[in-house]
């Protein structure tokens, strides 16, 4: 079983959560007319083994979507923290 410490709630089981997804993946800018880079960011995923950044939201809980660093060997949580404190990098 997969607990995850929720910043808000403390620590509750993974079934109280959603998996939102990658969240090491830079999404395109909004007015970007390219296509392929469009579909690697909807389709493409690397298949990590080892530390992982993912994207899950508390939805029986608080509702707030976090940041959860994840060893997908074991599934040993490293960190949890809020999404909307996540800093992204803007492609050059």
């Amino acid at each position: 079983m997969l607990r995850i410490e929720c910043p808000c709630c403390g620590p509750r089981d993974h079934d109280e959560f959603r998996y939102g997804g990658d969240a090491s993946v830079a999404r395109p800018a909004h007015d970007d007319p390219d296509p392929e880079a469009w579909y690697r960011y909807v389709y493409v995923r690397n298949n990590p083994a080892g530390p992982h950044r993912e994207f899950w939201q508390h939805v029986s809980g608080c509702r707030q979507w976090l940041i959860v660093e994840r060893d997908t060997r074991n599934h040993t949580i490293a960190s949890v923290g809020f999404a909307r404190k996540m800093t992204r990098k803007v492609p050059a």
